[in-house]
């Protein structure tokens, strides 16, 4: 087990707004009012303001940081990694997090969606475990990475395994969606890192097969968005299975909902970090609110998605996502979906699609807006204008990521204009609003080229629920058992639907086939012959 890293006050450097109290003794567990005593020295300033009072406008001035990843401290080893990478200057979120979280301190760190949070987690994780004497052990990961969802699972395991490789340590994902199989072998085999979603790696640790107190170093990515989706409980007894002086990082866009508790129990003396304010829309992302009447909608939709260059179309429901894709490849639009209804294989894939342009439009739900990085994205639809101000920023910031220009469009109807106004002015920002309908030119400014339809092939993209066959093992973005998660999360992260489900799909297959559909034969007991009718 790694040393505990000294616990003192940071010095405020010239371009950091960063925060933190005095040193005082760890605590495992406090309650009461001794608790509350001792965390207004240390949190209340470091956290409770950022979470609370500042949380919205906090902002730590970076500009102009010329500093390289060597000058930040990053080993030489990946300083080359990434350099044959391609990345050689720091993001803002990685210049002001990493000379903290490469000391060993414990690091809050706020930034939006696509300003690089992931490498200013793993660059530590990795320098920490490289440096490390501890060796590889079965069944004993040495770091931890949490995620909401299995998508951003993956995009962190593909960001660390490159640079992982160059360093000879090992790293793998678990959650669920997929067979238990291959994840136990990996983990009995050794790894170094392990990247996993709450719920399925609570099953392996509750199984034996993942041993959690090696960990060295543990972080939580996007953790609001794990506090949404009803997480925080296994988050907070897995933490509760890693080292008291093991460092914790914690990365996120927001960092309010139930953050608050996590830091409060598990990080000491937190250093805050917060580059972008949660309110702040992109300066390069433009915003047009389009005044549609409903039967205007989905012409709009197919006009603006027919344009070159990739779109990402967000509804409110998994049925809206699934109706919305089939009425666009029927209009000639190559589109797949992305909810929580396919399995993990049809996610995958249909992800595969919209990456290498076999399909040019994505229509996801809000399980998308959060992890899923896909470069050239110009435009973002909510076709369904989202409830929250947080979730229109977090969808709208899959366009005009690091420094690209993009444009979000909001389709809003008569009964919604209230709401998208509420929603744009909590979100802090200011669109331009237009009544229109699909001949109106301002469509070609904001999704400018030449139309090209397709006629739709015999074999759509993947755009239906999973298949029949039950996928081994959980299949909810964090693989957790029942009654983990509220129930109306579970049935936007399930990733099988429901028996009745598949029974519909199978007809509706057999339909479009030609096939009639075979029901369950019924069988009758037969009666003893004392009870047979005369």
């Amino acid at each position: 087990m790694a040393a505990r890293r000294p616990t003192h006050n940071h010095p405020t450097s010239q371009t950091s707004t960063s925060t933190t109290g005095a040193a005082r003794p760890r605590r495992r567990r406090r309650t009461g009012a001794a608790r509350n005593q001792q965390s207004a020295g240390r949190v209340e300033v470091a956290v409770s303001n950022d979470l609370e009072t500042l949380g919205d406008d906090v902002v730590e001035t970076v500009a102009d940081d010329n500093r390289t990843f060597a000058d930040l401290g990053v080993p030489s080893a990946l300083v080359t990694a990434l350099a044959a990478a391609g990345v050689t200057k720091p993001f803002p979120i990685q210049a002001a997090t990493l000379p903290d979280s490469l000391a060993g301190k414990d690091v809050l760190g706020r930034g939006r969606t696509g300003s690089g949070k992931t490498y200013a987690f793993v660059l530590p994780v990795l320098a920490r475990l490289a440096a490390s004497t501890t060796k590889r052990r079965p069944n004993h990961p040495r770091a931890l990475i949490l995620a909401p969802t299995r998508e951003l699972a993956t995009q962190i395991q593909a960001s660390i395994a490159p640079l992982a490789d160059k360093l000879g340590l090992r790293s793998m994902t678990i959650f669920g969606g997929v067979g238990h199989g291959p994840q136990i072998t990996g983990l009995r085999k050794g790894a170094d890192i392990v990247v996993a979603c709450p719920g399925r790696l609570e099953d392996h640790v509750q199984a034996g097969h993942a041993k959690l107190g090696a960990v060295e170093i543990t972080v939580l990515d996007e953790a609001d968005h794990m506090a949404d989706l009803g997480f925080l409980p296994a988050v907070r007894r897995i933490l509760e299975q890693t080292p008291a002086d093991a460092q914790r990082l914690l990365f996120s866009a927001t960092l309010d909902a139930g953050v608050d508790v996590l830091v409060r129990r598990f990080m000491t003396d937190p250093i805050t970090h917060s580059v972008d304010s949660a309110r702040s829309p992109v300066a390069r992302m433009t915003h047009h609110v389009l005044h549609v009447q409903s039967d205007a909608r989905l012409p709009v939709l197919v006009d603006l998605t027919a344009a070159p260059g990739r779109s990402l179309v967000f509804t409110r429901t998994k049925y809206g996502a699934k109706a919305l894709t089939k009425k666009l490849i029927a209009q000639g639009v190559p589109a797949v979906e992305l909810h929580g209804n396919l399995s993990q294989g049809a996610r995958t894939r249909n992800l595969e699609a919209f990456s290498d342009g076999t399909a040019r439009t994505l229509v996801a739900t809000d399980i998308a807006a959060r992890g899923i990085h896909v470069d050239g994205v110009t435009l973002v639809i909510h076709a369904d204008p989202p409830v929250e101000h947080k979730a229109y920023l977090h969808r709208s910031g899959r366009t005009a990521r690091a420094g690209a220009e993009g444009t979000v469009v909001t389709l809003m109807t008569d009964d919604q204009v209230r709401d998208v106004r509420d929603l744009t002015r909590k979100a802090g920002i200011a669109p331009t609003i237009t009544k229109l309908d699909a001949t109106h030119p301002l469509l070609t400014e904001l999704a400018p080229g030449d139309r090209t339809y397709v006629a739709p092939s015999v074999k759509e993209p993947v755009t239906g629920q999973s298949t029949g066959k039950r996928s081994s093992g959980s299949s909810r973005s964090g693989g957790s058992r029942s009654g983990r998660r509220p129930a109306a999360t579970r049935s936007e992260t399930n990733g099988r639907p429901s028996e009745a489900r598949r029974s519909e799909g199978s007809r509706a297959d057999a339909a479009r086939s030609g096939t009639p559909s075979r029901r369950p034969s019924r069988r009758t007991r037969r009666r003893p012959a004392n009870q047979q009718a005369a």
